[in-house]
């Protein structure tokens, strides 16, 4: 019987390889130091650990830090069988309550989910990230931002992501100064130096490989699937004969298929302590 968490797991493997060569791009803007240590928060299953791992080089060390057991022990599975533990560990913790003394890494990282799911105040995790990072270490959100999956179709997924209420970072109800598109601001009221933000897009086209293919298909259900009895009917209609692969116009059979999607990066630096304070 499958459970709800191997779901998620094979989703996640899914959608590899559209989110690995974002997440790479992403990493080399940041230019982490080579045998430099950091935390990657809200980890996840630890597919980005792994990719930070490899960033740092043999010497460097990555800490991933999740909630969720189930995901701390599938994380280091991933990490057994990548070849990559001696250089990645991983540990159950809330990202709002650091178990980690001051001044423990090089850098902090943290992927869909500071601020991004519902986690509490934004500003308290920043500050918890730049509290375990050393002065003049480097912080850093991505978050998944926007998408454009239907070529041809503007409307139709303008409609569609409005229903898609529930999906960040679209949450209904949230106050704009707490989406996630505004962390500039939050990076600015924590003290960080040099502010800056930044896109990273991934962008995909025809003739697509089996694995994008698996994985543009399961992001239709992720991002739309739900969300059918949502839909105006007209819609419902349009979406699942552009997005069934058993359907005569489904779009990925397109010679001309193109998309993309975007992550919103924010990062700053830890500000340096004075000589003399406390």
């Amino acid at each position: 019987m499958v459970t709800d968490m191997e779901t998620h797991f094979e989703k996640q493997d899914l959608s590899t390889p559209l989110r690995n060569p974002a997440i790479r791009q992403a990493i080399r803007m940041l230019g982490l130091p080579e045998r430099s240590q950091g935390l990657d928060a809200g980890c996840g299953i630890g597919r980005h650990s792994l990719l930070l791992a490899e960033a740092v080089g043999p010497g460097g060390y990555v800490t991933g830090l999740d909630l969720l057991a189930e995901f701390v022990a599938h994380a280091r599975d991933q990490a057994k069988q990548s070849g990559l533990s001696d250089r990645v560990t991983f540990r159950q913790g809330n990202v709002n309550e650091l178990p980690f003394d001051d001044d423990s890494f090089d850098w902090a990282w943290s992927v869909d989910c500071v601020g991004h799911i519902s986690i509490g105040d934004p500003l308290n995790g920043l500050r918890e990230l730049a509290r375990v990072v050393k002065p003049g270490g480097s912080v850093a959100l991505l978050g998944y931002s926007s998408q454009m999956l239907l070529p041809g179709y503007p409307r139709l997924e303008a409609r569609l992501n409005a229903t898609a209420s529930a999906t960040t970072p679209l949450a209904e109800g949230k106050e704009p100064k707490a989406h996630f598109t505004r962390a500039l601001g939050w990076f600015h009221a924590a003290g960080f130096e040099e502010p800056t933000a930044r896109t990273v897009a991934g962008t995909v086209h025809a003739p697509l490989d089996d694995g994008v293919r698996r994985a543009l298909i399961s992001l239709f259900g992720m991002l739309w699937g739900e969300m059918k009895s949502h839909m105006e009917d007209a819609d419902r209609e349009d979406f699942l004969r552009l997005t069934e692969p058993e359907s005569p116009d489904f779009i990925l059979n397109e010679k001309d298929y193109y998309a993309f999607f975007t992550y919103s990066m924010f990062d700053g630096r830890v500000v340096k302590k004075e000589v003399g304070s406390v």
